[in-house]
């Protein structure tokens, strides 16, 4: 059961709910989200169109590597170029200078103007109220460094090797799509009595 409550956690009894909203999205119109059906057709056909296009998939983490590559080359040169997994991102000269670094741009571009235009734009930091402002933030923080850190084991993230390698019937994409699942509901389960 969803409990309401204001801006200060506090519990409003049911005849304080709908003047709470109108105050607080007062000069907001919120637009619903896209049924999921069509969300889907949607981005099933942005993914046909990149492959027609581009020649591969969408994909995200691989641009984290080159921006690692790039930092690396810029602040420890000959130690970057050594490395066996960074260096040759740095023979060509400019690791940034790659289709998924305007993928990734188009994407928070993309995403700014869609939460601009519907209205559902807020900066707030989300996550278990029983941690403290810090504790999020490092909480997000390992979770993306882990995230990353997988997605580079499995060479790709849920949508360079679920999405782009599940396309084409590749058994890889699907072997990590079910384990993304599997190992999601697991952590879900065990960190639900940090939210509740």
């Amino acid at each position: 059961m969803a409990l309401d409550l204001d801006q200060g956690g506090r519990l409003l009894p049911p005849s304080n709910i709908k003047r709470e909203i109108k105050k607080t999205y007062m000069n907001t119109t919120i637009r619903p989200f896209w049924p999921p059906l069509t969300a889907g057709i949607a981005l099933g056909l942005v993914l046909l169109m990149t492959f027609l296009l581009t020649g591969h998939g969408l994909g995200a983490s691989g641009f984290y590597t080159r921006l690692t590559a790039w930092f690396g080359g810029e602040f420890a040169g000959a130690a970057t170029q050594a490395n066996s997994y960074l260096g040759p991102m740095l023979k060509g000269g400019a690791p940034l200078a790659s289709w998924i670094s305007w993928e990734i741009v188009g994407v928070l571009l993309g995403g700014l103007l869609a939460t601009l235009t519907s209205g559902r734009f807020r900066l707030r930091l989300d996550g278990p109220t029983r941690v403290s402002g810090s504790g999020r933030l490092a909480l997000a923080l390992g979770g993306g460094m882990l995230t990353g850190f997988g997605a580079r084991l499995a060479r790709g993230c849920t949508s360079g090797i679920g999405l782009s390698g599940s396309a084409p019937l590749a058994i890889a994409g699907f072997v990590f799509l079910i384990g993304f699942f599997i190992v999601g509901i697991a952590v879900s389960y065990f960190m639900r009595r940090a939210w509740v």
